[in-house]
């Protein structure tokens, strides 16, 4: 297994032993509404688990670094709604770059961005290639819930503070669920899309009361399971990292 280390507690001289072989693996979240029923800090709280546990279960590279959680993201979608701490997607792309940066200039090679939040996905994948191009870096990123299999999860493995979610944190932190807000979302199923196809829909947000589907239907084992997924997706993810650029 991996040793892991958290940046937060290690010196500069620690760091810059481990940096040209180790993964460094940096969370990302958001602080945004989540409903009636699910914190503010969902998002974050997900990243910083799903990359710990992870490192904890890869059996490579040697040493993982895991640098301290960023809690807020690219989430103006959710403004409406109130409790909501936002980035723009460019303010957001400005502050990778400087931090995937500084990794590279502290000497890593390798950097994984654990991303829990979908309004991060496309800035931490530009992130990530101008970091390879501009410093030499290995960098990957990924949405943990892209990397997981459908068929381990029971019901949906995306959304916005639905099941999925709502089982999660129901297994992880069961006193953050507001239980008697539980309800399902007001604006109907998923709608059917081309596969590839992106759609941005006006109001659409607002049609949903800032949630999806319906969180009535989590559960404590529904969310044991889908965290054993996706922390066993993720760490094959940065076992497959670790061996570029060895």
């Amino acid at each position: 297994m991996s040793a892991v280390h958290r940046w937060d507690l290690l010196t500069r001289e620690e760091i810059a032993e481990l940096a040209p072989s180790a993964l460094l693996v940096m969370p990302i979240g958001s602080t945004e509404q989540h409903g009636p029923h699910l914190v503010t800090g969902t998002d974050a709280h997900l990243a910083t688990i799903f990359a710990e546990r992870a490192a904890e279960r890869a059996k490579r590279p040697e040493d993982i670094v895991i640098a301290p959680t960023l809690a807020y993201g690219a989430s103006h979608h959710h403004l409406p709604f109130g409790g909501t701490l936002s980035l723009g997607t460019h303010t957001l792309g400005l502050l990778l770059e400087d931090l995937l940066g500084s990794a590279a200039s502290t000497g890593f090679r390798r950097l994984f961005i654990v991303n829990t939040h979908g309004g991060n996905t496309v800035t931490c994948s530009a992130a990530a290639a101008e970091a390879a191009r501009a410093h030499g870096l290995v960098a990957a990123t990924a949405l943990t819930t892209d990397l997981v299999d459908p068929a381990t999860i029971d019901g949906p493995r995306h959304g916005h503070a639905g099941v999925f979610e709502t089982s999660l944190m129901l297994a992880l932190d069961p006193d953050t669920v507001r239980v008697d807000k539980l309800r399902p979302s007001p604006g109907g199923a998923a709608r059917i899309r081309r596969r590839g196809l992106v759609v941005a829909e006006p109001g659409r947000w607002e049609e949903l009361d800032g949630f999806t589907d319906d969180p009535q239907s989590a559960s404590v084992e529904r969310g044991e399971r889908a965290l054993a997924a996706c922390v066993e997706a993720l760490a094959a993810a940065f076992e497959d990292i670790a061996m570029l650029g060895a």
